[in-house]
């Protein structure tokens, strides 16, 4: 009997204490300043001097451990489209701020999850580019760059029924196939050159979680040396480098089915890989050829494209410990949780909330305590902790 599938969650939130103007679609009103002012004062943990926000998911992924980091420049960048939203956007300095914050939520996360049969510990990092459509679903955060930080009870997966074979989320909106039937061996091949020396390539089988079966044909690198590695500067670089390869890959790609440019992008820094390894390549072009076709044929395939890069890269514990990175496109509706086969149905459910809301809460704040201890931002009061102690409400 197979036991290794994609499944679909519940978990319950309470209600959003913030009514939604009449004509403004949610994600258009989650994406405003006002919104965004809003996030901070009910669930705000911490900022920093930079600017990064810690706050606790209002609607989350798992009631068990949720949290985020937001780079907040809602309030100096009222354009939505000038916000950052990739790391190689970022300064040098709020480079190191964002992985160092990110270290701490992670080493947290496996110091009281340290068990990989009881429980999934993972965080994503999630960039929507430019050309997102405003009504399309999507979080208070979705035009700034932000990390996702989320542990699952493996045993609530296991009893979770299977998701759907055809939900939107796991589809990717069907570009997931093109790079799976046409452009794995291609893509694994460009982002085998990159010179790693803490991250290992393993075979995308290997790396897969047994109860779901994800993530799915995609380039997996194995963390050496575990969890003590992630406390290396070089690490960090390297994970920027895995980053930095697949945009270069993303755009020459995109750059190919939009116009049939071959050039290779501006301050590429893989530029003999990209004209020996894709430009090069029958496969490469056969793909932006069957993208391109349905493109012109399919106005809600068109709508779909993200041409300007977009991306989910991952950070998760497998079944025998290990740490793996992995890195995959990005699309609508196509979470951090999905590509580890998790799809989340989030319910309003106030007292369901109210049970798990306690622990989950104190253990945010014992965290906040640990980032402000590496003087890593300052705490911030809201309605449910206003004195560094949760209060329910």
């Amino acid at each position: 009997m197979n036991t290794s599938y994609p499944r679909e969650v519940v978990v319950p939130h309470r209600p959003i204490p913030i009514a939604i103007p009449e004509g403004v679609a949610p994600t258009e009103f989650f994406n405003s300043p006002c919104n965004l002012r809003h996030l901070a004062r009910e669930n705000g943990l911490l900022r920093t001097k930079e600017g990064f926000l810690l706050y606790r998911k209002a609607i989350g992924h798992s009631n068990l451990f949720d949290t985020s980091i937001i780079f907040d420049t809602s309030a100096k960048l009222l354009d939505p489209m000038g916000r950052p939203v990739r790391r190689d956007q970022l300064t040098r300095e709020e480079n190191i701020t964002f992985s160092r914050m990110t270290n701490v939520v992670f080493q947290y996360m496996l110091e009281k999850y340290p068990d990989p049969k009881e429980h999934l510990v993972f965080c994503g990092e999630a960039s929507l580019d430019a050309t997102w459509p405003l009504n399309k679903p999507g979080v208070p955060s979705i035009r700034m760059i932000h990390n996702h930080f989320i542990v699952f009870e493996k045993s609530l997966l296991a009893s979770s029924p299977a998701a759907a074979d055809d939900d939107p989320n796991l589809t990717d909106s069907g570009q997931n196939g093109i790079f799976l039937y046409y452009l794995s061996e291609v893509y694994l091949r460009f982002l085998d050159v990159l010179r790693l020396e803490l991250l290992r390539p393993i075979p995308p089988e290997e790396g897969k979680l047994s109860i779901t079966g994800y993530p799915q044909g995609l380039p997996s690198w194995e963390v050496i040396g575990g969890a003590d590695t992630l406390n290396r500067g070089k690490f960090w670089k390297e994970y920027d480098m895995v980053l930095s390869g697949f945009l270069e890959f993303y755009r020459t790609f995109f750059a190919l089915v939009a116009s049939g440019d071959t050039r290779i992008p501006a301050g590429a820094v893989y530029k003999s890989q990209i004209e020996d390894i894709l430009l090069l390549n029958n496969q490469f072009h056969e793909a932006a050829r069957i993208l391109r076709l349905e493109v012109t044929e399919d106005p809600k395939l068109a709508n779909e494209i993200r041409w300007q890069p977009a991306y989910k890269q991952l950070l998760y514990r497998d079944d025998d410990g290990r740490l793996i990175v992995t890195i995959s496109q990005n699309s609508v509706g196509n979470a951090i949780t999905e590509l580890l086969g998790v799809v989340v149905k989030r319910i309003a459910d106030e007292k369901a909330y109210a049970e798990d809301e306690p622990a989950l809460v104190d253990q945010l704040l014992e965290l906040r305590h640990r980032l402000i201890k590496y003087n890593l931002g300052t705490a911030l009061s809201t309605p449910s902790w206003p004195h560094g102690r949760f209060v329910s409400r």
